[in-house]
């Protein structure tokens, strides 16, 4: 019922028949007025008919700007397009259609991320407690023994796309191809070497290995470092593994010790040896000499033999009496005097010559 019902009365129940006196305002002419009023004060003709499409507009430049988004540096941009990837973005200003069409994610890739396998630290950073994992650290060596070691693995992400999207567990994943990893390493080396100067060598290998599990999963992720902290034998077994190292020690030395003994007496050795053999070499050279101008003297006085046999019977007779004569003591005694000389035989000379 409107109000200019009821019976021709207004809501104050007076009539609208003929000027009686308690007459009050019409509601529809007040309502009316304001109308006309705020009509005036603004162009009704322009905002009615653009007024919407305005707001619409302005609404539709806010949602466009909406998909500008920085990358910063330590940051790369991963883009899904209702739902699926569809491009990783570099650090700085980038673009993407906005809300609900595309989305954005930003992961840190240049955090270096940290597993420990084999072993767990307290989470107080003011308590230094470490519990081992026997489960997890215990590794069977190529020579059939068995060693307690502790490692940490440290990793970051190289590609955000495939980390968000083609592993769920990324931790997880990691530890256990560290874990797989350290095992195939361990088992291709002994416990000797594991425990001294082999343990570089280790950490490299398990590196690679962890790098090559993680690219053929696409996980996005890059090992940076493979970080022995402890490689001991257990517990149970460690005294007498001390003892073992202690006897080895001691082989090493000796061998040590040998070794020099060696090096300063080979080539001693070796020198004497050379030295007999080029003083056997010139007794040699000097005999084969002798022997062959004796020879060839020989060889000429036989020449000299068939040509006067007496004359060079004689000559040979003196020279060989010369060659008797010279290395003697003589006394030499005229035989017309010698009556008068008394024989004397020098004793002591002769026994000074003899040892001589």
């Amino acid at each position: 019922m409107s109000w200019s019902d009821n019976n021709n009365n207004n809501p104050w129940g007076s009539s609208n028949n003929g000027g009686g006196r308690g007459s009050g305002p019409n509601m529809d002419d007040v309502i009316r007025s304001a109308q006309n009023r705020f009509k005036g004060m603004i162009p009704g003709s322009f905002f009615g008919k653009l007024g919407p499409y305005m707001i619409i507009g302005i609404l539709i430049l806010i949602w466009i700007a909406s998909g500008f988004y920085r990358v910063l540096p330590d940051e790369q941009g991963v883009v899904l397009q209702f739902g699926k990837y569809t491009k990783t973005t570099q650090p700085g200003l980038n673009y993407h259609l906005p809300y609900p069409i595309e989305r954005v994610f930003t992961p840190k890739v240049t955090k270096i991320n940290r597993i420990d396998v084999g072993y767990r630290q307290s989470p107080d950073s003011r308590v230094t407690a470490i519990r081992d994992v026997e489960e997890e650290s215990l590794m069977l060596t190529g020579d059939e023994n068995i060693v307690d070691i502790d490692f940490s693995v440290f990793w970051l992400i190289n590609d955000a796309g495939k980390f968000l999207f083609n592993v769920q567990a990324p931790e997880l994943t990691v530890k256990s191809a560290a874990e797989t990893a350290m095992r195939q390493s361990i088992g291709q080396g002994g416990l000797q070497s594991i425990l001294t100067e082999g343990r570089t060598e280790i950490e490299d290998k398990t590196r690679a290995l962890i790098q090559e599990i993680m690219d053929d999963y696409g996980t996005g992720i890059s090992i940076t470092q493979v970080q022995t902290q402890k490689a001991d034998p257990p517990a149970q077994v460690i005294d007498a593994f001390r003892d073992v190292q202690a006897a080895r020690a001691d082989m090493e030395r000796q061998r040590n010790e040998a070794e020099a003994y060696a090096n300063d007496i080979i080539p001693r050795a070796r020198g004497e040896a050379e030295q007999i053999l080029q003083s056997a070499e010139g007794y040699r050279q000097k005999v084969i000499a002798d022997s062959e101008g004796k020879a060839s003297r020989f060889l000429s006085i036989q020449a000299e033999y068939a040509k006067a046999p007496q004359v060079t019977k004689k000559r040979i007779f003196y020279e060989t009496m010369e060659d008797v004569f010279s290395d003697m003591d003589k006394v030499i005694i005229d035989k017309a005097g010698g009556d008068s000389v008394v024989p004397y035989l020098p004793l002591p000379e002769l026994s000074k010559k003899g040892q001589n």
